[in-house]
């Protein structure tokens, strides 16, 4: 008995048809095929204060050479579509891994798609078809692999050596770019190497893989991991890097040990001023051969830093920088030493993806920021000394100007915001310098009496001066442990620490230098699912948030809200509708916005100057102090209120989730008629409500912005086509009037009035699931089965009944459709 293909599902074909043509080619079934490859995880759509992921699809199936290589992607369709149907699906996957092979399958044969073509006086036929016995074995692809790639034989031993295989842990399409994409320039004989991947996006784990493939291959043997901080070179021992084992250690006492393999260093460590410290020299220029520096863009773009005096002795190393952030400016470049990135993965990306989290940005305009502040002729300040006759603006506070009541209102806000929405939700406070950290530090936990009884770390400064903050650190990313709450910081905190939960991150830090910029709204990106981290809000009192405008930002904010202490001290108000009704702005800048760059290279150290550079000190150095003024006795309040959001342009728009509920469903449907005619004819209509909800439409959301008691389809109507909206009770009251329910039975019409009552309360996906027959008052008329078989006359009835009393609620847009 033959099998009718059209009848049998996607997965049937793929199991019959599909994976028998593919291992009768020779490809082995545990380590060259994978089914179902999740390439993204669904980018998380955030409004008010709920967040959904969209879903995402899968790839059918991917073909790898090894583990590590992966060559081909697999697109299936049911038999009742043409046997091409899957390639556009199968193109965007394969975009993703860049491979060139891309196959389509209906089960009856392949649309075989091959990018090596393409330059080739075969290109016209870049897309053929093949016979389900005729599909390519392994070694046919990799040969013509090898050949796109141009791969010597020198190369191969060093690309094929696999990762460092973990249970239930893969790197991510892009992470696997990134290490072959390495693994494939140094084998090649280049020697200096750039990689850019966002914050959070994984690139100490990447350059691990890099590591131990060349390691393993033993291209390279002995391998320098360099970083400035501490936490950095702890976190990558501890956690990464911990399969090296006995082969690895810490350099520490500037002492290199040439009996490892693996060393991890401060570059403080390695070098100083003064000879005795330069540690590095201690070995062979031609000692290390591979030479890993993370978050190169702090030390290694400048030509006169201490990280390039450790790389030139180490010339004939290849060398690897690793950055979110590359750092091109007329004084330094990464690209000028390292070349052009060989792979970037951007902030913008991997939020697109879901791998990293959203944001949503609520701006606070302070109104001595925006006038600026002159004090009175003679004026003295809380220290008796005369202020200099001059205005003092946005870029003067909390660096040579402190003004005691701005300090405050900041401080209400932040703490009135965290009441508002999450009073345990991890925040990082960015301050000016240290000095602005414990002022800010103290006025918190003055607002925070409740707070602070419950655990005096509810509010603690963490910067380089403060051993009690700093040992605090690890408790603060640790989402395990409850407090620190607030982490109030300067410069401690803006890189690499992996703090996975924050969920509000404050500026109060005149930030002018976008690579600062990136590092800093990075502390927020990861995503935590296990402890509820989906999203984070940027609250921002320094209108830093306008870089978000610059063409060098990559990201896309949620929304920009303009917004008062009182506003979000006042519960009667939504902060997150706040400034709906205002016009459109392609951009937002003032002309009192500061135009002084900061440096990003500053150290911890820093007691005060935000404006030093890291190379003019050394970690024993005191950093050079900034005069400072304080005063007391200033009024000082916030303007302007409104909400804005950012288009994928980086330009401000004003939009509100009706806004967004339109633009997602002009994607879906073409007009109110398409879909009304989709609505009506679907045998369920949770099945729309659901697939609307999976491109980011929160129903909750809506309901909190049009009202609770319309039906999703009358909110889509009303919102999206301008329908005059009816409540489910009014609909109900409809159907009761045309009195339809006289043609069946006494005990059906008992149940279908108690359907309609059921729909009037909650909606219409409470009458699809046959379980509320289960419930109240149906299980007072009979059992499940019983009202299903004596009051319909069977299961296929009951649906019937269900169809219709659907087509009765929605009665008057079945006509006009």
């Amino acid at each position: 008995m033959s099998i009718n293909k059209t009848k049998l599902t996607e997965t049937d074909i793929i199991t019959k048809f599909i994976m028998p043509a593919i291992t009768s080619a020779g490809w082995d079934d545990m380590t060259q095929i994978r089914q179902e490859v999740k390439l993204r995880d669904g980018k998380v759509i955030v409004r008010g204060q709920l967040g959904v992921r969209k879903t995402v699809k899968s790839a059918d199936i991917v073909l790898y050479h090894k583990p590590s290589m992966p060559l081909a992607v697999i697109e299936a369709k049911a038999n009742k579509h043409e046997v091409g149907k899957g390639m556009q699906q199968g193109l965007d996957y394969a975009r993703l891994l860049e491979v060139p092979f891309i196959f389509a399958s209906n089960g009856d044969g392949f649309i075989f798609h091959d990018k090596t073509k393409l330059g080739t006086p075969e290109e016209h036929k870049l897309e053929s078809e093949i016979r389900l016995e005729d599909f390519p074995s392994p070694q046919d692809l990799w040969t013509k692999y090898c050949a796109w790639k141009g791969y010597t034989q020198a190369q191969l031993p060093i690309i094929n050596q696999e990762y460092r295989e973990e249970p239930g842990k893969h790197p991510r399409y892009y992470q696997l770019q990134a290490i072959n994409k390495t693994i494939e320039a140094i084998s090649s004989g280049k020697d200096r190497v750039l990689l850019v991947m966002a914050t959070g996006t994984g690139k100490t784990y990447t350059a691990f893989q890099i590591i131990w493939r060349l390691w393993k291959s033993r291209a390279k043997k002995r391998i320098l991991f360099l970083a400035d901080r501490n936490i950095l070179v702890d976190q990558t021992r501890i956690n990464d890097f911990q399969p090296f084992e006995t082969s690895m250690t810490k350099v520490t006492g500037r002492t290199v040990d040439p009996a490892y393999e693996i060393h991890l260093a401060l570059y403080q460590a390695l070098t100083g001023p003064e000879e005795s410290q330069k540690a590095y020299k201690q070995v062979d220029p031609d000692f290390f051969d591979l030479i890993i520096i993370d978050e190169c863009h702090r030390g290694s773009a400048a030509d006169d830093s201490a990280w390039r005096e450790i790389l030139e002795y180490f010339k004939s190393a290849a060398q690897v920088g690793l950055t979110a952030t590359p750092k091109e400016t007329e004084e330094v470049s990464n690209s000028d030493y390292f070349g052009d990135p060989v792979y970037t993965y951007s902030l913008k990306e991997g939020i697109e993806d879901g791998f990293l989290a959203p944001y949503k940005v609520v701006r606070v305009d302070i109104d001595v920021d925006l006038q600026g502040w002159r004090p009175t002729k003679g004026q003295i300040d809380n220290n008796g000394e005369v202020i200099e006759d001059r205005i003092f603006n946005q870029k003067d506070f909390d660096r040579t100007m402190v003004i005691d009541e701005r300090t405050q209102l900041v401080a209400e806000t932040i703490t009135n915001y965290l009441k508002r929405t999450d009073s345990m939700a991890k925040t990082i406070v960015f301050c000016n310098d240290i000095d602005h950290a414990e002022r800010m530090r103290r006025a918190i936990a003055n607002l925070s009496p409740d707070q602070m009884a419950k655990s005096d770390k509810y509010v603690m400064k963490i910067t380089g001066d403060d051993e009690i903050g700093k040992a605090q650190l690890d408790n603060f990313i640790n989402p395990k442990k409850a407090y620190p709450v607030i982490a109030t910081t300067s410069e401690l905190m803006t890189t690499g620490v992996d703090a996975k939960t924050c969920k509000l991150v404050v500026l109060d830090q005149n930030i002018q230098s976008m690579t600062k910029f990136k590092q800093i709204i990075g502390r927020g990106t990861r995503i935590d699912e296990k402890y509820g981290k989906l999203w984070f809000t940027i609250l921002d009192f320094k209108k830093a948030t306008e870089l978000f405008a610059d063409e060098r930002f990559d990201g896309t904010p949620e929304k920009v809200i303009k917004i008062t202490p009182t506003d979000i001290e006042d519960e009667e108000v939504d902060i997150d509708t706040i400034g709906d009704d205002f016009p459109n702005d392609d951009t937002d800048t003032s002309d009192d916005m500061p135009n002084d760059t900061i440096n990003d290279s500053i150290d911890e150290n820093d007691s005060g100057n935000a404006g030093v550079d890291d190379n003019e000190w050394s970690e024993d150095d005191e950093p050079r102090k900034v005069h400072k003024y304080r005063v007391s006795g200033v009024t000082v309040s916030i303007v302007a209120e409104r909400v804005q959001y950012y288009d994928s342009d980086g330009k401000l728009v004003t939009e509100s989730f009706k806004d967004y509920t339109r633009k997602t469903m002009a994607k879906q449907f073409a007009s109110l008629d398409e879909f009304v005619k989709r609505w009506n004819e679907s045998d369920r209509k949770q099945a729309i409500i659901d697939e609307l909800a999976n491109e980011g439409i929160i129903w909750q959301a809506l309901e909190d912005e049009v009202g609770k008691e319309l039906d999703p389809f009358d909110m889509i109507c009303h919102v999206v086509y301008d329908q005059p909206p009816l409540t489910r009770k009014e609909r109900a009251n409809n159907v009761k009037k045309r009195n339809y329910f006289t043609k069946y039975s006494e005990t059906a019409q008992a149940v279908l009035d108690n359907l309609l009552v059921k729909y009037a309360d909650v909606g219409v996906q409470e009458i699809e699931s046959m379980q509320v027959l289960k419930v109240q008052p149906f299980n007072e008329i009979g059992s499940l089965s019983e009202i299903v078989k004596k009051g319909f006359g069977g299961k296929e009835q009951y649906e019937q009944a269900i169809s219709e009393l659907e087509a009765e609620i929605y009665q008057i847009h079945q006509q006009s459709a």
